[in-house]
């Protein structure tokens, strides 16, 4: 029988990098995209406006002329603030839930739900997490963790009630075919344009878009129903983070201040976000994540899924080469 592969954020940076290996593997193709969003589309593939936290507007998406539906489903709000919004939960935990309502009901072969590291609780004992058999948003930090634990927990479910799914647990996305959304994109971009005026002390895990699409088509063909499967690559300082960017543009290397400074400055950055009605680089939040000294790893899918992350400066210097080649790019991730 016929496979269909239907992806939910068709022009994310992830989706579309999911979108892309399929179309040039050959296969059938249909993405889901909101009205609004922009993006550049792939030759071949059925692009259907719809959005996860409304029911109806998903019927064209699931429309079924007799293939094998392969569902993955990566549509979501990312948010590196300290409070969360109603769009937060309502596209995050509601959207997956109804996502997971339509794949019973159009008979979905098999699901995966791309969910992230945020998703698993910390332990001061252990140094290198790992996956987990379940999750809640009780036990994690951060409103944005929470909902992807609390939509982590409704897949879960969905197992005991019969549907074929796995989840995938990307670290933090880095990497080329990004359109501004990224908030490691727009650190970039800001290095570029000469708008960052230094950087922080501190890191975090680190992966390659590209390689978080292919574990993830992977786990969708070999993962086991019920699994879960971190997607991490290295951890990487943000020191050297814009060393490898300095060397693939020729510009000159940031300082970097401590944590503590940037974290006593955090509220004036963000509230002088707010006036200028951009994004905020550095939070509270996302200042309190690069301090953390949390390792994830990803031997389970490197064994069970053959997942091998490549080294994160190759994926800077083809960051930095996508960005320069069009300013439109830099200019669309500086709004933010």
């Amino acid at each position: 029988m016929k496979r269909l592969y239907l992806i939910t954020g068709g022009l994310g940076h992830l989706g579309s990098t999911i979108v892309s290996k399929l179309v040039q593997r050959g296969e059938n193709v249909r993405a889901l995209i909101l009205p609004k969003d922009k993006g550049e589309r792939c030759a071949g593939v059925e692009y259907i406006e719809g959005n996860v936290t409304d029911k109806q507007s998903l019927t064209p998406f699931f429309r079924n002329n007799g293939e094998e539906l392969f569902l993955i489903h990566t549509a979501g709000l990312i948010s590196i603030q300290d409070k969360g919004t109603k769009d937060l939960w309502r596209v995050n935990v509601e959207g997956t839930k109804n996502i997971i309502d339509a794949a019973m009901e159009y008979g979905v072969r098999r699901l995966v739900y791309v969910s992230s590291v945020h998703a698993i609780p910390e332990r001061k004992d252990v140094a290198v997490l790992k996956e987990v058999d379940d999750y809640s948003p009780y036990l994690v930090k951060g409103e944005y963790a929470k909902s992807k634990a609390a939509a982590s927990h409704l897949v879960m479910e969905a197992v005991r009630k019969g549907l074929n799914t796995s989840i995938v647990l990307p670290s933090g996305i880095i990497g080329p075919g990004d359109n501004g959304r990224n908030h490691l994109v727009q650190l970039c971009a800001m290095f570029l344009k000469n708008k960052l005026p230094m950087g922080v002390n501190g890191g975090y895990d680190m992966v390659d878009v590209r390689d978080v699409a292919e574990g993830t088509i992977k786990a969708l063909e070999n993962g086991k129903c019920g699994e879960s499967y971190i997607l991490s690559g290295s951890s990487v300082t943000i020191k050297e983070l814009l060393r490898y960017m300095a060397a693939a543009s020729g510009k000159k290397e940031k300082k970097c201040v401590p944590i503590w400074l940037a974290k006593m400055f955090s509220p004036f950055f963000e509230l002088d976000a707010k006036r200028r009605k951009k994004r905020p680089l550095f939070t509270r939040y996302s200042l309190m994540t690069l301090e953390d000294n949390t390792r994830f790893s990803h031997d389970k899918a490197s064994v069970y899924l053959g997942y091998s992350p490549r080294d994160i400066s190759e994926s800077v210097k083809d960051m930095v080469a996508y960005l320069k080649k069009d300013n439109s790019l830099l200019a669309i991730s500086m709004a933010h």
